[in-house]
């Protein structure tokens, strides 16, 4: 995994190509494409299509039939905001990493249960941060993590200076990479 995972929402198709683009040009590889918009599917295909050297997956989902969407489209990764019994089987099942929302011990307990040892961390400001982490990491020294929710450039070292931290997730990454794009 990069050490950045930049959450993509995609509202039209048409936007596909801009981001990606954008996101390579900024040395990133790797686009969460969210499941909050009606084209995400396609857009996940699109990508996954147009877009192999990248590694694509699916963001926000929340249940087996998001699930079974995003990997029919060709995700190579599935992220949720919180855990899903159903969407961790599916994903167990086909070999496909997933990162489900995970922010207190139970759930990291639960997420231990079902093989899932790297999980996001959302929304990380509003849970702790990284002193959060650090108190997390503790007794459950296997676990990695992904911030993702209130990391930005004026943390994001502090972040990625910690060794339990798997990469760090955003929208931010999508924002810079576009904000550079057009100043070319």
């Amino acid at each position: 995994m990069e050490k950045f995972v930049p959450v993509v929402v995609i509202k039209e198709l048409s936007e596909t190509d801009k981001i990606l683009t954008a996101l390579k040009n900024n040395g990133i590889n790797t686009a969460e494409i969210t499941f909050r918009t009606a084209c995400a599917a396609e857009a996940i295909e699109y990508a996954c299509k147009n877009y192999p050297d990248m590694s694509i997956g699916a963001g926000t989902v929340i249940n087996a039939e998001q699930c079974e969407a995003a990997l029919a489209a060709g995700a190579q990764f599935i992220v949720s905001p919180g855990l899903s019994v159903s969407v961790a089987k599916i994903c167990n099942e086909r070999n496909i990493p997933y990162y489900p929302g995970c922010v207190t011990p139970t759930e990291i307990m639960q997420a231990l249960e079902l093989g899932i040892t790297t999980v996001k961390f959302f929304p990380a400001n509003i849970y702790g941060g990284l002193k959060a982490l650090k108190a997390l990491a503790a007794p459950f020294p296997q676990i990695k993590f992904i911030p993702t929710g209130g990391v930005d450039r004026s943390n994001i070292d502090e972040f990625l200076a910690f060794d339990k931290i798997a990469a760090i997730g955003g929208s931010f990454f999508v924002k810079e990479a576009l904000d550079k794009m057009e100043e070319k």
